[in-house]
């Protein structure tokens, strides 16, 4: 479906991820793109939530922008959460290099960045087809274990991996995220993974090179930014920076105050909502 929009072009359609397809919307400026983004939501945040950063890069950036759910998902769902047995890995190692492979079809020879929120960015040294990005930007991503949450926001994470959250997923099957207020609801398996890296002290690290391939960002050597807010406090800035083990010498850090900004707050969601857009220059590295 096409839907030209002034100076942007927005296509919603479907693409292949290994077994699934993915539900997933182009953002498209008038011209020739300046570069083809690919950006990887946060866990638990549907893709339309994007939507206004992905109009923004295409009217303002002359950027072509792919936003999309991950399989069992969000509009890429496919029958029950309860029958779902997808990963957190599954995401990231099919999904979103499936998300680069397409862009890549439909723009060759255009300069390919990816965009990664949180969960977005913190496995892409784990990944095939990584040698032909350009740019890589990880925003509020990071390795986190649950004590390095700031009071009280700690107490609501120990509830989270530790009180009455896994009880629920237990006994419905699936995650109730709309009910407990941590986003979308999620297939069991993503949560029962995304709990084990949050309550290790080395996240996945300890599984690369036996169950998850080793990172090897040099495949890619494309410069990285990694992006910390600094009233994230579900990801803070020193769990951001430990994403260094595994990008290893091409990041560079950059920690950003919203009251710099003019903004009260932006925290680990709201880079991406449109209130908050004064901060989307920065999240490029514009000054």
């Amino acid at each position: 479906m096409l839907d030209a929009q002034g100076t942007v072009t927005v296509e919603e359609f479907r693409f292949p991820a290994g077994s699934a397809e993915l539900s997933a919307v182009l953002h498209q400026p008038a011209e020739a793109p300046a570069a083809a983004v690919v950006l990887n939501g946060a866990t638990g945040v549907p893709r339309d939530y994007y939507r206004h950063f992905a109009r923004w890069l295409a009217a303002e950036r002359g950027m072509a922008c792919l936003i999309y759910d991950y399989r069992d998902f969000g509009t890429s769902l496919n029958g029950q959460l309860q029958d779902s047995n997808v990963n957190m890995a599954d995401w990231a190692l099919t999904d979103m290099p499936a998300a680069r492979a397409e862009m890549r079809r439909r723009y060759p020879g255009v300069p390919l960045w990816v965009i990664g929120h949180s969960v977005g960015g913190m496995l892409m040294p784990l990944q095939d087809g990584i040698e032909d990005i350009d740019r890589m930007i990880c925003v509020c991503a990071g390795l986190v274990h649950h004590v390095d949450h700031p009071w009280p926001y700690q107490a609501l994470a120990r509830l989270f991996w530790f009180g009455h959250v896994p009880l629920m997923v237990k006994t419905l099957g699936y995650l109730p995220g709309k009910i407990t207020g941590f986003g979308a609801d999620l297939p069991p398996r993503v949560y029962w993974q995304w709990r084990k890296w949050c309550t290790s002290r080395q996240s996945y690290l300890p599984e690369t090179g036996v169950t998850l391939p080793a990172p090897d960002w040099g495949r890619s050597g494309a410069p990285v930014d990694l992006v910390a807010l600094s009233d994230d406090v579900m990801i803070p800035a020193k769990c951001v920076w430990r994403l260094e083990q595994v990008y290893g010498p091409a990041a560079r850090k950059q920690e950003l105050n919203p009251r710099d900004f003019g903004l009260k707050a932006v925290g680990h969601l709201g880079a991406f909502a449109r209130r908050n857009a004064a901060i989307w220059p920065a999240l490029l590295g514009e000054a």
